[in-house]
C-alpha cells in the first residue's frame, strides 16, 4: 500500500508538480545529456523536504547507509543499477571487498551491510565485508534479528593492494564516510577501484560546496522549466570558522543569519507565504542533517553563545530551513531517495513523532517507512492531476534527488585531486 500522507497540496508545489510532468520528456532528456557529460556518484542518498509551497534537497550523502530499508520490490531496480555502475567501471569485476564503517555496529547498520553485499551478489559479484577497525582483528560473526549473519574480516593490505585472506578484489566500496580522517591504509592502491574516492569523505567535503554546485544546476534546471530555481533551492551562507565563545564569532553569525533571513523573507512575501521563516546552522561537514541550532530570531542565538560555543573544525554553513507538510501516523515525515550509478532504486519516509515540521528529523528516535507502490508500476502517469498520484509525486521526488546527485557529480569534479588543470 501507497503510505498514507498528509501533504498541503496548495500553492506553487503543485504548479511546479505540474510543470515536471508535463515537461517530462526535456527533463529526462536533459539529464541523459548531463551524463554524457559527467559520472555520477556510486552512489548517494538525498534527504528532502516538501514544505507544500516548496520542494527541496537538504542534505546529500554520499555513502548511503540505510539500504536495508528498501523493499524487496525495490531490489531488482538497485541490481539493475548496480550492473549498469560495476559494468561501466570494471566490466570485467569478479570481486567486491566492502568496507563498513568502524563505529555503530549496530544491528540496523549491520542489516544495511547485508543488503548491499546482497545486491552485489545478485549484480554477479563475489561480495565480502572488510574492517579497516583496528579491533577486528580475526574474522568476526554478528547474527541479525532476521536470521541473517554478516562476517567481518580484518583487512590486509600488500604491495599496494588491499583485500582479505585468499580474496583480492578489483573493487572496493567504502560506506564508510572517513568523517574523522582518511586512513593510510586506503591511500596509493595499485590497480584497484575505490569507490566513492575518497575526496568524496567528508574529511574532505565541505556542505557548502555542494550547495553552490546545486545552487548552479538548480538554475539550470529553472531555467529548462521556466520557473523559479529558489522553489527547488534551499539559500545558504557559508560561514566558516567561527569562534562562538568571542563575542566577534557570534557578531559575524548573527550578521550571517539577519542576512539569510532577509532574503527568505522577501522571497515568503513574494509568493504570500505566511509562514515564519527559519534558518538552520549547522556543521559544514559531516552525514546527516543534524542542525546545530534552528534559528527564527536573531535573538534566539544568544542561548547558543552561553553554551560552550564548540564549533565543527570545519566551519559552519546557515541553510534556509524548509518546513515539512508530510505526515504519517501522526508523526512529521519527509522523503529520503537511493540512487545507485544515475538511477532512482527506491526511498523511505524518515518519520519522528517527537519532532516539529521545522526540526531535524535524522536523531534518535526517527524510524523509516518506505515508499512503497500500491501498484507494480513506478512509472508517473500522465493525465493525473498533481498530487492525486503517489507515482507522480515520487517521481518528483526522483527529479529532486538526481539534481542534488548531479550537483554531487559538479562538487566530485571541482575537487578531484587527479582532475587535470587546465590554464
Amino acid at each position: 500500500m501507497v503510505p498514507h500522507l498528509i501533504t498541503a497540496l496548495t500553492g506553487p508545489i503543485n504548479e511546479l508538480e505540474q510543470r515536471v510532468l508535463d515537461s517530462m520528456p526535456a527533463i529526462e532528456r536533459w539529464f541523459r545529456l548531463e551524463w554524457m557529460e559527467h559520472t555520477p556518484p556510486f552512489y548517494s542518498s538525498v534527504d528532502i523536504r516538501n514544505a507544500g509551497f516548496k520542494l527541496a534537497p537538504v542534505d546529500t550523502d554520499l555513502y548511503p547507509g540505510g539500504w536495508h530499508n528498501l523493499t524487496p520490490e525495490m531490489l531488482p531496480l538497485a541490481v539493475q543499477a548496480a550492473m549498469a555502475a560495476i559494468e561501466k567501471i570494471c566490466p570485467e569485476a569478479k570481486n567486491l571487498l566492502l568496507i563498513p564503517e568502524s563505529r555503530a555496529l549496530n544491528s540496523f547498520y549491520l542489516s544495511n551491510l547485508a543488503q548491499l553485499r546482497r545486491i552485489f551478489h545478485m549484480a554477479g559479484l563475489n561480495v565480502r565485508i572488510g574492517s579497516i577497525s583496528p579491533e577486528i582483528k580475526e574474522n568476526t560473526t554478528i547474527e541479525l534479528p532476521n536470521g541473517e549473519s554478516v562476517t567481518l574480516e580484518p583487512v590486509l593490505r600488500s604491495k599496494g593492494r588491499l583485500g582479505l585472506k585468499h580474496f583480492d578484489p578489483c573493487t572496493i566500496l567504502l560506506n564508510n564516510d572517513l568523517r574523522a580522517g582518511v586512513p593510510g591504509i586506503l591511500e596509493d592502491l595499485n590497480e584497484q577501484y575505490l569507490l566513492p574516492p575518497l575526496h568524496a569523505s567528508w574529511s574532505v567535503r565541505r556542505k557548502s560546496r555542494h550547495f553552490q554546485s546545486y545552487e548552479e544546476v538548480s538554475k539550470r534546471f529553472g531555467k529548462l522549466l521556466g520557473v523559479d530555481p529558489w522553489l527547488i533551492n534551499p539559500m545558504f551562507s557559508p560561514c566558516g570558522a567561527l569562534d562562538l565563545t568571542q563575542e566577534a564569532g557570534m557578531e559575524g553569525l548573527r550578521s550571517g543569519v539577519d542576512a539569510l533571513l532577509g532574503k527568505i523573507r522577501r522571497k515568503y512575501k513574494e509568493y504570500g507565504i505566511p509562514e515564519k521563516p527559519f534558518v538552520v546552522v549547522k556543521g559544514d561537514n559531516g552525514s546527516g542533517s543534524a542542525g546545530l541550532i534552528t534559528v527564527r530570531d536573531v535573538k534566539s542565538l544568544d542561548a547558543l553563545q552561553r553554551s560552550d560555543g564548540k564549533v565543527p573544525g570545519s566551519g559552519l554553513i546557515l541553510q534556509e530551513g524548509v518546513l515539512t507538510c508530510e505526515r504519517m501516523h501522526d508523526a512529521v515525515a519527509e522523503p529520503v531517495v537511493y540512487m545507485m550509478d544515475r538511477y532512482v532504486v527506491g526511498g523511505f519516509y524518515r518519520i519522528h513523532a517527537e519532532r516539529g515540521e521545522d526540526e531535524d528529523l535524522s536523531a534518535p528516535g526517527s524510524s523509516f517507512v518506505p515508499l512503497a507502490f500500491e501498484h507494480s508500476t513506478h512509472l508517473p502517469q500522465a493525465g493525473i492531476k498533481p498530487g492525486a498520484s503517489a507515482p507522480n509525486r515520487f517521481y518528483m521526488y526522483g527529479v529532486i534527488a538526481r539534481l542534488a546527485m548531479l550537483a554531487a557529480s559538479y562538487e566530485l569534479e571541482a575537487t578531484d585531486p587527479q582532475a587535470e588543470v587546465y590554464e
